[in-house]
């Protein structure tokens, strides 16, 4: 079973947040000035959602555990990618029928299949095919619920100055490629994990109805407003109110009843 909007979502991220995890990672230069036909993996970094704990696969960490130092990381870098790419396979093997949120990843340039294609190309063989039906692309699902217009381009970058500012961490696309060329692979690994940070409070904020976007009508006022914790005070006042005049009619009619 897949989610197709915004509500949906919302209602499942209520009843079973445990079964989503957000994904965000990072990579060469989407454009054709790589030394491979296709962009290398650099990071990736998957957040649970319930318990807020986030687990990483990195260019660094990987390297060091290979024993390779930063010099000689660009020279060994298919043995380096091909085991980030194996322990991030293993993560989701046992996870394929969670819910995965992301941002735009969905196409072989940027996406699951960019990840699968540079599994197979490294010789990995396998690789735990997350269905198309659990990948949710939060960019449309914000799209849903607050219109097109909720943030402007580049929305990412922009819902995060309506939404406490761009952490100091977080690359432009054209800041990765410059770290990935200056071997900076740390600082592209932080970049990621404040990305999939603030994913997780977009999320957040979306339950709370604290979510600020450029988005204006009638409609999102109004969810807004329903989503908030006065109107939730008011609806249990009201179901109390209900309970007490549902009781108080009860009583009249048995006083009713005896003396009759």
């Amino acid at each position: 079973m897949g989610i197709n909007n915004s509500n949906e979502l919302l209602k499942e991220l209520k009843a079973h947040p445990e079964n989503f995890y957000i994904i965000h990672y990072s990579c060469q230069s989407l454009y054709d000035d790589n030394e491979a036909l296709s962009p290398r993996i650099t990071s990736i970094a998957i957040a649970h959602f319930s318990t807020e704990q986030t687990v990483s696969f990195s260019t660094h960490s990987v390297a060091e555990e290979l024993h390779i130092n930063r010099e000689a990381v660009r020279d060994q870098f298919d043995k380096v990618e091909r085991e980030l790419l194996r322990g991030f396979y293993a993560f989701v093997r046992d996870r394929r029928d969670k819910f995965w949120v992301h941002w735009n990843m969905r196409n072989l340039t940027y996406g699951f299949e960019h990840l699968e294609h540079r599994y197979r190309v490294l010789g990995g063989r396998d690789a735990p095919v997350i269905p198309v039906e659990r990948r949710l692309n939060l960019n449309y699902l914000l799209a849903d619920r607050y219109g097109g217009d909720y943030a402007k381009h580049p929305k990412l970058r922009s819902l995060m100055e309506m939404n406490g500012g761009i952490h100091r961490h977080v690359l432009s696309g054209e800041e990765e490629v410059s770290a990935f060329q200056n071997n900076e692979f740390i600082r592209m690994h932080n970049s990621t994990l404040s990305k999939v940070g603030f994913l997780h409070s977009v999320m957040r904020k979306m339950i709370n109805g604290t979510l600020h976007t450029a988005s204006r009508g009638y409609g999102v006022a109004l969810d807004r407003l329903f989503e908030s914790r006065w109107a939730k005070a008011v609806g249990l006042l009201a179901t109390v109110l209900g309970f007490g005049t549902g009781a108080w009619q009860t009583y009249l009619w048995l006083v009713e009843m005896a003396s009759s």
